[in-house]
């Protein structure tokens, strides 16, 4: 299972497709340097590469056993986190004033995607601590700050994110664990938690857990949730800890994949109730949660993209060992698998779906950087309607693909991918839950329909599709035999889209069923109209450096995206606009 990280690949898209070049230009993130960020991942290439990567198949094949109340982790495991944290990587992008680095959210995006790439189940746990740390640092009290966010900063102590009890499970608003007032400031929580990604570990000392939960008299509903930290150790005034709080891992989840994340069942208050302190108002605690929320779902798109590139380097690496059968014009009795067209094209849509996805993620992470630093107010709103409209499609395409490509690497292998030695099924198997987690994939695109196309009046999509556009003609403006149909193509996918936003948008008030009818179809259209036209910006970035090997490479994995793939745009705007109601009135098919 060799892997590389494609420091270059991934510098390259996300100067170009992701925008973060002239983001630099502009002066957005002060006096960054492009040596820098270079520097930056290169470092992490290599930490990803040489540390984390060999512990994958470790973690697989050795899981997360639970005994007496604990996690034993895989071996080697504390000791790259312990590492890896005290290189400074999980305060890449935490403000300096929290003991962070102050570095761009898309360079620290770069990142996740390779240590997600080295090792997903390894990968998983640092990227909810530092959505805790930014949760706290937004919406904590000050006395609560100084005693654990340069801890979670650092890397530690580990967080958690707490949602999901056996009743409720996309429904938060179903939850039952209870917060009462202790009359100190801090609260007594009792309930059960499950699915609770390192609930519980040996890597850190102590594990700070954010936990939703429901005071007595608050309104029923989401209205009436808070967010609490609850801390596995208790701190003493002096930092030190102290006493074990009234919570415990009760069991592991065994899983289909990510065998080296432990996926718990916590309870809390066996004896009178966990202490934890309020993070945000009461009953408004979904808000504060949205913030690790949101950080998590681009996260977890990148994730997708990261097992889409391992599948890929491994597939491509086995088609130029593996013989079989005698490719047409061949000479040899038995030519390299590559040589025939069909695999040819299965690893030409494994990086071409991988690369889309990767700067459908970068833009999104672009976004918010902007969202937070544009120089005025409307600069910076605009910035995150574009993050928020973009948030869905990178977390479900990207996961989509993730699956997608995986099990074409299982194909480009044969048999031998059914095979868990060859390593391609844990690539497969490590995917799955991506499409599910942090608000499963059709939950995605319910909310790119009902909240995110009618953001700003609909203005926020608009001024997307105009760039889209002004991309296309740019690539018409070339006139590049090579490319090919880019053009053509890529403009019917926009056209195709601009059509369809403008169906789902009439939908939403005369007929909103419909509209959620075709919300799946709909993000995937979404998603391979920008997908190809942030490939196209890629080639023509390439061509104007006049790299000449990375010229064709950009060049003609744009032309087989948009010749191959955005050709379903037009098909999926007829399954949008025309399938709604085989949806909705098709009952009798569904009879028990």
């Amino acid at each position: 299972m060799t892997y590389l990280a494609p420091v270059a690949d991934i510098a390259f898209t996300l100067k170009h497709a992701g925008g973060f070049k002239r983001a630099l230009e502009e002066g957005l993130y002060g006096d960054l340097t492009e040596d820098l960020v270079d520097a930056v991942l290169e470092e992490a290439g290599k930490f990803a590469t040489d540390v984390i990567a060999p512990l994958n198949r470790v973690g697989d094949v050795h899981g997360t056993p639970f005994k007496d109340g604990a996690v034993i982790m895989p071996p080697g495991w504390k000791e790259a986190y312990t590492a890896w944290a005290g290189a400074g990587w999980n305060g890449l992008a935490a403000p300096a004033e929290a003991g962070g680095q102050g570095l761009p959210h898309a360079l620290n995006a770069a990142c996740i995607e390779m240590w997600n790439q080295a090792a997903m189940a390894f990968g998983l746990g640092p990227f909810l601590t530092m959505g805790a740390a930014e949760a706290l640092a937004a919406h904590g009290a000050d006395e609560v700050k100084r005693t654990y966010l340069a801890k979670l900063v650092s890397g530690e102590w580990m967080g958690t994110m707490e949602l999901t009890e056996p009743q409720a499970g996309s429904d938060v608003g179903a939850l039952r664990t209870k917060a009462q007032r202790a009359g100190d400031g801090s609260y007594r929580i009792a309930g059960q938690k499950i699915f609770i990604t390192y609930g519980e570990h040996d890597l850190t000392d102590n594990i700070v857990h954010f936990v939703l939960a429901r005071l007595p008299d608050a309104p029923p509903g989401t209205r009436g949730i808070s967010l609490f930290l609850v801390p596995k150790f208790l701190v003493n005034a002096d930092g030190s800890l102290g006493a074990r709080n009234d919570l415990r891992c009760h069991s592991i989840e065994h899983k289909l994949g990510i065998h080296g994340s432990p996926t718990c069942t916590m309870v809390y208050g066996d004896h009178g109730g966990a202490t934890g302190y309020l993070v945000g108002e009461e009953n408004r605690g979904l808000a504060c949660m949205f913030t690790m929320m949101n950080n998590a779902r681009l996260a977890v798109g990148l994730q997708g993209v990261a097992i889409a590139e391992r599948a890929t380097q491994q597939a491509l690496a086995y088609a130029h060992e593996r013989r079989q059968g005698r490719a047409l014009g061949a000479s040899e009795s038995s030519s390299l698998i590559i040589a025939h067209a069909d695999v040819r094209r299965m690893l030409l849509t494994m990086r071409a779906l991988t690369c889309a996805a990767r700067a459908i993620c970068y833009a999104t992470a672009a976004a918010i950087d902007r969202s937070h630093r544009a120089a005025d107010t409307a600069a910076r709103q605009t910035a995150h309607e574009r993050a928020s409209l973009l948030t869905p499609i990178a977390k479900a395409f990207s996961t989509d693909i993730g699956v997608e490509v995986a099990s074409l690497g299982v194909q480009v292998h044969g048999g031998m991918g059914y095979v868990e030695e060859t390593g391609a099924a844990q690539h497969l198997r490590d995917a799955r839950i991506a499409m599910i987690y942090e608000g499963t994939n059709g939950i995605q695109s319910i909310d790119l329909v009902t909240r995110k196309v009618p953001l700003a009046g609909g203005a926020t999509v608009r001024a997307y599709l105009d760039e889209l556009r002004e991309t296309v003609a740019a690539v018409q403006a070339v006139n590049d035999p090579a490319m090919g149909a880019t053009g053509v193509r890529l403009q019917e996918a926009v056209e195709s889209l601009d059509r369809t936003t403008g169906w789902i948008a009439e939908q939403l008030d005369a007929a909103p069923e419909a509209a959620l009818a075709g919300a799946t179809p709909y993000l995937r259209l979404f998603a391979l109209a920008a997908g190809g036209c942030a490939l196209a910006s890629d080639a023509l970035a390439a061509r104007a450096s006049g790299n000449g090997a990375g010229n064709g490479a950009h060049v003609s994995l744009a032309r087989f995206f948009a010749e191959n793939i955005a050709v379903s745009a037009p098909a999926l705007e007829r399954t949008v606009v025309e399938g709604a109601a085989s949806v909705n009135e098709a009952h009798a098919a569904l009879a028990s």
